[in-house]
């Protein structure tokens, strides 16, 4: 991006500068760099994108615990939204398949093996996030935990 003066130049507006010299539309395609440097103008890359379910800015993660405020309300730190994503997520998929369960409680009619097989998977990756996302020591940790999550899908 443009800047002059710390402010930011937008391609393709018009603009003036500090001793109020105005400069049409088009001027910052049609310039040169000298021409640019001349006037102040210098050049800075756009910052890089962040991941905004995990930090605020570059410079700036969001909190990973809880954080109990002076109210007495608590806001959930990453690892509380995560966990909670998680079960989420599990319960969705064992949801299709409850009525198994229930049938076999109801009436003793077996589960099918399949069925078995797919809500242990489930339910281990379950116990195995929320394990790893409660022990995830910094943002990074969290966010290689996530990356690696395998429901058996």
């Amino acid at each position: 991006m443009f800047l002059l003066n710390g402010n930011r130049l937008q391609e393709g507006t018009a603009f003036t500068d500090a001793e109020g010299n105005q400069y049409p539309q088009n001027w910052l395609n049609l310039s040169t760099e000298e021409e640019k440097n001349a006037i102040g103008i210098t050049w800075v890359a756009d910052p890089t994108p962040v991941d905004s379910r995990f930090y605020w800015n570059t410079d700036l993660p969001k909190a990973l615990e809880d954080k109990l405020e002076e109210d007495g309300s608590t806001t959930k730190g990453l690892k509380s939204q995560f966990v909670a994503q998680v079960k989420d997520t599990a319960g969705k998929l064992l949801n299709a398949t409850d009525w198994y369960v229930i049938r076999k409680a109801e009436r003793n009619v077996d589960i099918p093996n399949d069925v078995v097989t797919k809500r242990a998977v489930v339910v281990a990756e379950a116990n195995r996030l929320e394990t790893a996302i409660t022990n995830a020591s910094t943002v990074e940790a969290l966010i290689e935990v996530l990356n690696a999550q395998n429901w058996g899908e």
